[in-house]
């Protein structure tokens, strides 16, 4: 009679006078182990999300401060807006995120600083793409500061001089402020890897993380130059 096989059983295998010579196992694959999701990137995504509803917040008064303004045949919007200075600030912003994925790419693959001239960006590591998108936060900042100060020496729009005025500058500030943070978190991350004499996981989750914070950055800005400087 045959012997009867089952999955991750022992069998003796017998010859001819019944003796034992080997025994045959069928191993069992264990089972993959589920990958626990990282608690730092997942409390940045949930903190995201209520910063959403901030940002929501306050276009929700935009557009009810705007509604009633036109509502008793108020102008709007009731000062010049640079639009050329603000396209050329949301291009470069816009271009500090892909920068910005550029550094994640890098840091991905485990490359930190460059590996060839720095006059080739094929070779940038996290270091220089993150050092460029400072730059390119920063000129946002500075271009949306010197805007500012045209409305107010100028046109003489202040946050206390009409209702247009406060909403201007409290959505494009709460805003700038933003940028601020994310520039604050770049400076500190870069501080790191010079610092740093190995690059740790948690770091890398750390650079990861700021450029979640940066994608939210640029996207609340396209809605905001959208509203702001498009819709009249």
């Amino acid at each position: 009679m045959l012997p009867t096989w089952g999955v991750g059983t022992r069998t003796p295998t017998r010859c001819r006078n019944n003796g034992p010579v080997a025994s045959a196992t069928t191993e069992v694959a264990p089972r993959p182990t589920a990958a626990r999701p990282n608690l730092v990137s997942v409390g940045t995504i949930v903190w995201l999300s209520s910063e959403l509803m901030f940002f929501a917040a306050l276009f929700a008064m935009y557009f009810t401060i705007r509604a009633v303004d036109k509502g008793m045949g108020k102008a709007w919007p009731q000062a010049h807006l640079d639009l050329p200075l603000a396209t050329v600030n949301t291009l470069v912003l816009l271009l500090s995120s892909v920068t910005c994925q550029m550094g994640v790419f890098a840091v991905e693959r485990g490359q930190i600083g460059r590996v060839r001239s720095v006059w080739d960006p094929r070779g940038w590591g996290l270091r220089e793409w993150y050092i460029l998108t400072f730059l390119m936060g920063l000129y946002f900042d500075c271009g949306q500061g010197w805007e500012w100060l045209s409305l107010i020496g100028d046109q003489h729009v202040t946050l206390s001089s009409s209702n247009y005025g406060s909403v201007f500058y409290i959505t494009e500030g709460f805003h700038g402020l933003h940028v601020a943070g994310g520039l604050i978190a770049f400076l500190f991350l870069l501080g790191r890897t010079f610092a740093a004499k190995r690059f740790t996981h948690e770091q890398q989750v750390s650079a990861i993380v700021v450029s979640y914070y940066w994608h939210f950055v640029d996207v609340v800005w396209i809605g905001l130059y959208t509203t702001i400087y498009l819709i009249h």
